[in-house]
């Protein structure tokens, strides 16, 4: 409806234009143009145009002058608007009626769950790439960030318009896999002999999950495996662990809501030559060079601080040519647009894989179009509890987790807040996050949703159901705090849309606090129970009106919108 507003705007002085033209007040022969915008001081208008102001130069008269001359042609008649005025050096102000309230209103009705759902992604396939933790321990509190960060910003694009896949990119290869599987190792063979007398190699990881899974192979072996050749033993823990690991991520993820289209293994692009194939793609560019037996990539032709080895002098790909692999292949698969959401730990490595994924000469090389790819960095995380930084597990003593943070605090507050402000360092506040009060934005949001379904049952209770916008006159609807409620749901489809253009999802969550707040406003100072059947219904449609777009955006956060609380 906000659109409409702007459109009809520029209908509206078009077409009092051609009358200023044909009337002689108005020099001929221009297409007027404008912005049409909200200001933020709406005591003198809803909508501002700056029309006047941009046809100032091609017409040679002072956009005062002009303003005045379109506002005596103005016809506001069938239009959402009351009245207009002339503000400053030649703005022109629009009032907006009670038909255009009426229409938001009965837009929410029509559209229902799609309400808000805009079409500026025309069916684009886009790939969004997140979380892709490696299945070598569990997942951390960055991980649980960029979950759901990756996963809301999926469901905007979605209702932006976009066709959407997300993607984990399951890192089953290279050097961080050979060090799980000795690690694994050490801890069975230290089952056998004892921790004295097998070391534990010194890049091995220390936590208590590879403890575990050698745990699991002994009581399902025994010290069977002992005497398999090394390389043999290696292989059986690494296939026992990766697909334990990954199976316990995935149902993690789970619990936190999130699912993804693929989880794309990294050892597919080793074991079909895909990687090999990139690489002489580079070298036939001349994109390459050699350097003590290793061989490089000349970065820093492309646009990076440093230049990076691809090929080490063993013959190992290293995690830049992988990466530079998979993002080739992401677009191979047809993707209009490639999204990666990463850590703020990674900045350097994102700075400098945009730089080589969107170079002129790599893009020639590859036969692709740089401008597909979009990395998204987020900050980090710090949680804390009555003012003190909580950096381990009760449970377990070690580093939280993702799993061990869901068995603190409900997945609606985990989801909310780490949704919040991706650009910035989070603080979270583990204390806040269960508090059952206004301070708690996710229970704010949701106690209003329950709000209005415990009003909406009382009121079918006594015979008062929620009636059709055709059954009621919105027209009632005039206190300044119903006004503001009903311009905060139009708002909706303009907020996806920003959200969907700067891949920012943090905007729902701002836009349905404020939705929250306008609406508990509303529902102190406008009475509905034991008001007059006219003015009772219009305000139980309002009411059902906000409770319909809060559960939409709460959909959109994957949050649960509660009847009762």
């Amino acid at each position: 409806m906000i659109d409409k507003a702007k459109k009809q705007i520029d209908e509206l002085i078009n077409n009092a234009y051609k009358k200023a033209q044909s009337a002689g007040e108005l020099p001929g022969g221009e297409d007027l143009s404008g912005a049409v915008e909200i200001p933020r001081d709406t005591s003198h208008g809803d909508y501002a145009s700056t029309h006047a102001m941009a046809a100032a130069k091609a017409l040679r008269l002072p956009p005062r002058k002009i303003a005045e001359t379109l506002c005596e042609h103005i016809d506001l008649d069938g239009s959402f608007f009351t009245s207009f005025s002339i503000a400053g050096p030649g703005y022109i102000n629009f009032v907006l009626s009670d038909k255009w309230y009426g229409e938001v209103i009965r837009e929410v009705e029509t559209k229902g769950g799609d309400y808000g759902t805009v079409d500026i992604g025309q069916g684009q396939r886009v790939m969004v790439e997140f979380v892709s933790a490696n299945p070598t321990g569990p997942m951390t509190i960055g991980n649980a960030r960029g979950g759901v960060l990756g996963d809301t910003l999926s469901a905007i694009l979605e209702r932006a318009g976009y066709n959407v896949w997300r993607e984990f990119l399951v890192n089953d290869a290279g050097n961080q896999i050979d060090i799980f599987g000795r690690s694994i190792n050490a801890r069975y063979m230290q089952l056998i002999v004892g921790e004295d007398t097998f070391p534990f190699p010194e890049d091995g990881y220390h936590g208590d999950d590879i403890r575990a899974l050698a745990q699991m192979i002994w009581d399902a072996e025994g010290d069977k495996l002992r005497d398999l050749p090394e390389d043999e033993r290696l292989q059986k823990f690494t296939e026992f662990g990766l697909p334990h690991n990954i199976a316990l991520m995935k149902t993690h993820l789970e619990r936190y809501r999130i699912r993804f289209d693929q989880w794309f293994l990294e050892s597919s692009i080793h074991k079909n030559g895909y990687i090999d194939q990139t690489i002489k793609l580079l070298e036939q560019g001349g994109l390459t060079y050699e350097k003590d037996g290793a061989l490089w990539l000349k970065n820093i032709e492309l646009g990076a601080d440093k230049d990076e080895v691809l090929r080490k002098s063993n013959g190992f790909y290293t995690y830049y040519a992988v990466d530079i692999a998979y993002h080739r292949e992401k677009l191979d698969r047809g993707f209009d647009k490639a999204i990666d959401i990463w850590g703020a730990d990674h900045h350097g490595h994102v700075i400098r894989l945009k730089a080589t994924m969107t170079s002129p000469q790599l893009c020639a090389a590859f036969g692709i179009d740089g401008e597909k790819y979009h990395f998204l960095i987020m900050q980090m995380v710090r949680l804390t509890r009555d003012g003190e930084t909580i950096k381990v597990s009760k449970r377990t003593g070690k580093a939280l987790t993702l799993n061990d943070l869901l068995d603190e605090i409900p997945v609606d507050a985990c989801r909310f807040f780490f949704n919040a402000r991706p650009d910035t360092h989070l603080e979270f506040d583990l204390g806040l996050a269960v508090r059952q009060d206004s301070e708690n934005p996710v229970y704010y949001v949701q106690y209003a949703h329950a709000r209005i379904c415990s009003l909406i049952a009382a009121l079918a209770a006594e015979g008062r159901a929620v009636s059709n916008c055709a059954d009621i006159d919105t027209g009632i609807l005039s206190h300044e705090s119903e006004i503001d409620l009903i311009k905060q749901i139009a708002l909706l489809p303009e907020e996806i849309t920003i959200a969907a253009r700067d891949y920012d999802p943090s905007r729902i969550n701002k836009y349905v606090v404020e939705l929250a707040a306008r609406f508990h406003r509303f529902y102190t100072v406008c009475r509905i129970k034991g008001e007059a059947q006219e003015i009772l219904l219009a305000r139980l449609k309002l009411a059902d009106t906000t409770r319909a777009v809060i559960k939409n955006c709460l959909d959109l956060l994957g949050v649960t919108a509660p009847e009762k609380m």
